[in-house]
């Protein structure tokens, strides 16, 4: 949420309760859910919670190639990354999506954009505590300051 903040696009959060009443929550679900939130919307950067050294540049990057291109992926080192842009044009068939699949559905659907951009974040999700402490270090290091009590 803070890269969202401080990217100076609008945002919205889904949120478990907000699609706890659904048959089949998931991430189609709650990316339907997020769209419906936002009907006035040229267009949805989908951005998991799991993702959170995203760095907000990316957001602005993808948001930007988002008003050239009907979808926009993000690749880092050659892997598929979020947040995942999608125009107005899609907006019936994110709609539509239920359950845990997801948008890429909506992906092979269209003419989508690759956009190359050098944010590990983008790539690094906490799925595993293993996951969770690699990140931690990374935000470590990108925050590391040095501690005024230490002599040079």
């Amino acid at each position: 949420m803070a890269a969202a903040r401080a990217s100076g696009l609008p945002w919205h959060v889904v949120r478990p309760e907000h699609t706890a009443h659904h048959a089949d929550p998931g991430m189609g679900t709650s990316i339907a859910t997020g769209v419906a939130a936002t009907p006035d919307a040229p267009g949805w950067l989908v951005l998991p919670g799991d993702l959170p050294l995203v760095q907000p540049e990316s957001l602005q990057a993808v948001a930007c190639a988002l008003q050239q291109h009907e979808t926009v992926v993000p690749v880092v080192h050659g892997h598929r990354g979020h947040p995942v842009g999608f125009s107005a044009s899609c907006r019936s068939g994110l709609l539509a999506l239920r359950g845990d699949a997801g948008a890429k559905k909506i992906l092979s659907q269209s003419s989508t954009h690759f956009l190359t951009l050098e944010d590990p974040g983008c790539t690094l999700d906490v799925d595993t505590p293993e996951l969770l402490a690699q990140a931690q270090a990374r935000l470590n290091g990108m925050h590391a300051m040095p501690d005024p009590h230490d002599q040079i």
